[in-house]
């Protein structure tokens, strides 16, 4: 599966740099989103290297995840695409 990087998790003030907001392809509710958790997202960095997270719950009721991630990404990640494995 395919997915979108959104941005950090994070409130007005304060921004968790380890965890990611996504967007995954054919996903639309909460109860889909759900059946995620657990599945491992990763993300390519221009170099070529991997970065691995964890989808840890939904996000939201639009079916939007949060990933874990053990680094976190940088901000070149926004806006580009991730993938989610089984």
């Amino acid at each position: 599966m395919k997915g979108i990087v959104l941005s950090y998790r994070g409130s007005h003030h304060t921004q968790n740099s380890k965890q990611m907001i996504l967007k995954v392809e054919g996903i639309d509710s909460k109860e889909a989103a759900s059946k995620l958790e657990g599945k491992k997202a990763i993300w390519k960095t221009p170099s070529g290297k991997e970065l691995i997270g964890i989808v840890t719950k939904p996000h939201g009721n639009k079916g939007y995840v949060r990933c874990r991630f053990e680094k976190g990404l940088p901000g070149q990640a926004l806006g580009t695409e991730i993938e989610i494995k089984a």
